[in-house]
């Protein structure tokens, strides 16, 4: 077989406090982030990024002053490289979308490395227009920048993959027993949240993050039959309306109803940021000021076995398949026909 390139694709983050205002530019210089002509979207995401960089910063002093993305995601990569060992000359690349390694620096090291074939697979489970669609276009390119011509194949999500399901299973069940000393607990999917326009709009990210959360609730049923769980999002930005509930609003009602809450990362397959400032350091202050008897952290899946294992099934069944360039975990297509935003939506 020709030298397979694996490539994984996430947000990125800044590697120091210098890098914290220019990733922000990146990001709402993005226009699948801001929809709005490349001038203005230049002008706002200097305006933007220059206001948000202090209290980014801050963030980012709480967790060592930069993002641990990265070396989660070259973790990931080394991990599921080791799991394709077998299938001969394999190598697991990163590609950033708004810092380094960016897309075009990636593609030069692949192009450099000789890979004859390449599976492009973005650590989001659940697809979306602001997030996998960007890095799959960043990625055709940079490629079509540096000459790189391949066949390639695209893995657009994976929400309900068997590995995945188990392995946010297995890290929530010891949270779960823990907060069951105090009460009832309250399983909290929180995911990151989009405007709701977009969704309107066609966008499969919710009804993704829904059978994500589904389908581990259902995977604990066993052991919890009667299981009290919701779905909520974090990470509003801007005055948009959005997605709901508000992972806020939630830990909130469960004070005020006393139930204790695990929360669950559904979204987020590394830790960062989001999960080790948002959730472990404000949201835990919030459920502490809103009188919830315990509040549970589930890690993010990182480099859980069954994470990984979930990913190398994927990659071997993206080399399973000819003729498809855009494969979901089943192959075909598994959003509903409202999905519009739906990659495979053409089929």
């Amino acid at each position: 077989m020709a030298r397979l390139a694996v490539v994984l694709c996430n947000l990125g983050g800044p590697d120091g406090p210098a890098a914290v205002q220019p990733f922000l530019f990146n990001l709402f210089n993005d226009p699948a982030i801001i929809r709005l002509p490349a001038p203005l979207r230049w002008l706002l995401a200097t305006l933007v990024s220059r206001r948000r960089a202090p209290l980014a910063r801050g963030n980012y002093d709480l967790i060592g002053g930069k993002s641990p993305l990265l070396e989660w995601t070259e973790a990931q990569a080394s991990a599921l490289q080791e799991s394709l060992a077998d299938l001969g000359e394999v190598r697991v690349f990163v590609a950033m979308r708004y810092w380094h390694p960016f897309s075009r620096e990636t593609v030069r090291a692949v192009k450099a490395w000789g890979a004859g074939r390449a599976v492009v697979l973005p650590l989001y489970p659940q697809y979306s227009t602001m997030t996998s669609a960007s890095s799959f276009r960043a990625w055709r390119e940079a490629a079509g920048a540096e000459g790189l011509a391949l066949p390639s194949s695209e893995i657009c999500c994976h929400p309900t993959s068997p590995g995945l399901v188990r392995a946010h299973a297995a890290l929530i069940r010891p949270e779960l027993e823990a907060a069951a000393r105090v009460g009832r607990p309250r399983l909290l999917f929180s995911a990151h949240g989009l405007p709701q326009k977009i969704v309107d709009a066609g966008d499969p990210y919710q009804w993704q993050v829904e059978r994500t959360a589904a389908a581990v609730a259902e995977e604990l049923g066993p052991a919890w039959p009667d299981l009290d769980w919701r779905i909520s999002y974090q990470s509003r930005v801007g005055p948009l309306k959005w997605i709901g509930p508000s992972t806020d609003e939630e830990i909130v009602r469960a004070g005020a109803e006393g139930v204790p809450l695990v929360v669950v990362p559904i979204a987020f397959v590394s830790d960062h940021v989001e999960t080790l400032v948002e959730l472990d350091i404000k949201y835990r202050h919030l459920a502490d000021e809103a009188g919830v008897p315990a509040y549970r952290r589930v890690p993010a899946l990182n480099t859980h076995p069954g994470y990984i294992e979930a990913l190398a099934v994927l990659v071997r069944r993206a080399l399973a398949t000819h003729g498809q360039t855009v494969l979901s975990e089943a192959g075909g297509r598994i959003c509903p026909a409202a999905c519009s935003g739906c990659p495979q939506a053409a089929g």
